[in-house]
């Protein structure tokens, strides 16, 4: 079982746009192969948990009943300082302080299967600060935004980090990292 940072990144390292927008994303062919990638991926992880702006990208752009389709009934925490409206029919907890008491009761909602931070990148980076990344796996598109969201606006050494795959996917590098 691993803490996964499962993101895409233009290839300027950015997760989102200056408006915080996905919608560059979505502009890359990639063959088909994401969407069995993410649902191969996905059969792995028992549990996941996201940041209050990348929540409410989804609540804006996605239908709600996609929720339910695309993660099933998983347990996903989402960290946020206000007050949300949540997606009918989803198994949500909304969350806000240390991640080291969620990531022990993602541990355990998640049965033996992998978590997965969705995003964003400084929740990422409040995981990696308390020892708790085991993996990032980068989907690198073949643009550049010039600003917005870092994919991880922390430093991790080299010395931490050790490549352990490299796939293509369309127009995809995906990189796999193991943290240490």
């Amino acid at each position: 079982m691993a803490t996964q940072y499962f993101t895409a990144t233009s290839l300027d390292g950015y997760i989102a746009d200056e408006h915080n927008s996905l919608s560059w994303l979505f502009e890359v062919d990639d063959d088909g192969t994401a969407e069995h990638n993410i649902t191969e991926f996905l059969a792995d992880v028992g549990a996941m948990c996201m940041g209050a702006t990348t929540y409410e990208w989804i609540m804006a752009n996605d239908p709600p009943e996609n929720w339910v389709k695309v993660y099933g009934d998983r347990p996903c925490w989402v960290f946020t300082h206000r007050t949300l409206p949540a997606v009918p029919g989803a198994n949500l907890r909304f969350v806000s302080g240390a991640v080291e008491p969620v990531h022990r009761d993602m541990l355990e909602a998640a049965g033996g299967k992998h978590i997965w931070i969705v995003g964003g990148g400084e929740l990422t980076g409040l995981f990696a600060d308390a020892g708790l990344l085991d993996e990032i796996i980068a989907g690198v598109a073949p643009v550049t935004l010039g600003a917005g969201s870092p994919v991880l606006p922390r430093r991790i050494p080299a010395s931490r980090m050790q490549l352990v795959d490299v796939t293509q996917m369309g127009q995809f590098a995906q990189l796999r990292y193991r943290v240490k």
